[in-house]
């Protein structure tokens, strides 16, 4: 038989208790046990003035994002809609029925002033650590690192060609919040000083963020999400936004590692790593700081005409000489200077060649210089480091470090599809900056909870 029609009925009076309604398996309560906003008040207290009206409370505004962040809900105003209607939503910020939700305007008013200022989305990351380390989910022995393009919210119709492009025309006090952050950081080595090639287009909207074609399509204005990730539950150690170019992001991991060091003494054993960062200056300072680097080296002295390339040549560093493999020796000086500024530097790049007539009169010319009169090589000034960086790709370690390097290329999709941050909406640096912090929170509070879920609470029957 058919029921009766369902209407809606208004009650006097309700009885509802957002905590009997939340799940229990609910992916916030595992999240929520590990969100420590306790001394948010206090950090932020100087930011805050005395008299007025009361503020909203700056851990709403901090768990609804945290909220956007991890369920992947980019628009603000949307988040907005979203905790107004979930009730799982609500529980975790706190909220109750008839509590109100914050206007989406008030999210813009914090993260643009108090939230920026006080820095507290890098002071929420590093807590997200620290419970991390805590936790038993970091060792920090193995690190790895790497770089993903994020796409800009600018495109290409309002932007203008290098040879057009004049900052010294731009006017600071009538310029767009983005304009005058891409004005402060032309001498940070993150952006503006990280190479002194000028991008081929410049955005007017965005101009701090990098016109690239390195996915191999369609050129696109973008930055770069630096991770440091530690390989034993791929937990982010440290995050940092660049320009998509090679040299800020090789750049980026120093500056990762400095500061986990100061902020976490964390100091690996070894990092992990692709061909872009096996330069030879990258591998001279991990070397230097007793970092093994499980990096491929980026050398380009090999020959692909069948002819000897250096590393047929033997080194001999107590005689500063090379011995090739007819056993003759490449010398960069042949004679002792009496002026100490004609002698070898140690800075830069090297140069060593063989005697004219040993080389005239060698049964292997043909094999190693059939075009020269004598052989000549080169040898770089980190070039013992890069020795290293060779040696340990012969071991065993080395193959597993390049299969626990792909854990920090999931951990981009990851960004991508799950929480999808394909592109941002927030300009400039320190946009860009804050995005990449609050994502990367994200995925750690995600693996803690996931790790370590709630518990669940049997039923009675």
């Amino acid at each position: 038989m058919m029921g009766p029609k369902q209407e809606a009925q208004g009650a006097l009076f309700y009885e509802f208790s957002l905590e009997e309604h939340v799940p229990q398996d609910h992916l916030l309560r595992s999240i929520d046990r590990f969100v420590d906003l306790n001394d948010i008040r206090q950090y932020l207290a100087e930011f805050y003035s005395h008299t007025g009206r009361p503020s909203i409370d700056p851990e709403l505004l901090i768990r609804m994002l945290l909220v956007g962040y991890c369920f992947g809900i980019r628009s603000e105003r949307r988040l907005c809609e979203e905790v107004h209607l979930n009730l799982a939503y609500r529980w975790f910020c706190r909220l109750d029925l008839s509590d109100p939700v914050p206007n989406h305007s008030t999210f813009s008013k914090n993260r643009h002033g108090r939230f920026r200022e006080s820095k507290l989305l890098r002071h929420l990351f590093e807590k997200t650590v620290a419970r991390c380390i805590s936790d038993g989910l970091v060792s920090g022995q193995r690190l790895a690192a790497d770089a993903s393009l994020i796409e800009a919210d600018a495109n290409k119709q309002n932007a203008t060609p290098k040879e057009d492009w004049d900052r010294s025309a731009i006017d600071p006090n009538d310029a767009p919040r983005a304009v005058r952050e891409y004005l402060d950081v032309l001498d940070d080595t993150a952006f503006g000083a990280a190479s002194e090639v000028e991008p081929k287009f410049t955005s007017h909207s965005d101009p701090a963020s990098q016109w690239t074609a390195a996915r191999k399509g369609p050129a696109f204005f973008s930055y770069s999400t630096n991770y440091l990730i530690d390989t034993d539950h791929s937990v982010i150690v440290d995050v940092e936004g660049t320009r998509s170019i090679r040299q800020a992001e090789v750049g980026s991991v120093r500056t990762m590692l400095d500061r986990i060091k100061e902020r976490h003494d964390i100091d690996p054993e070894r990092l992990i790593a692709d061909s872009a960062y096996g330069s030879g200056p990258m591998l001279g300072w991990l070397v230097d700081r007793d970092i093994k680097p499980h990096i491929p080296v980026l050398d380009k002295a090999g020959r692909t005409d069948g002819t000897w390339s250096r590393t047929d040549f033997e080194w001999d560093p107590e005689n500063n000489q090379y011995i090739c493999p007819e056993g003759e020796p490449l010398k960069q000086f042949r004679r002792n200077y009496s002026d100490p500024n004609r002698g070898p530097s140690g800075k830069g790049v090297a140069k060593y060649q063989a005697l004219k007539h040993t080389c005239q009169a060698c049964p292997s010319k043909m094999k190693c210089c059939p075009k020269a009169d004598a052989r000549k090589i080169t040898r770089e000034e980190h070039e013992d480091a890069r020795q290293v960086a060779r040696d340990i790709a012969k071991t065993k370690q080395y193959a597993i470090s390049m299969r626990l390097r792909k854990k920090v290329e999931m951990l981009f999709a990851h960004l991508k599809r799950i929480l999808g941050l394909g592109r941002l909406r927030l300009r400039g640096p320190c946009g860009a900056n804050d995005e990449f912090l609050l994502a990367a929170t994200a995925q750690n509070l995600r693996k803690l909870a996931k790790t370590f879920p709630a518990p669940q609470q049997v039923r009675k029957a």
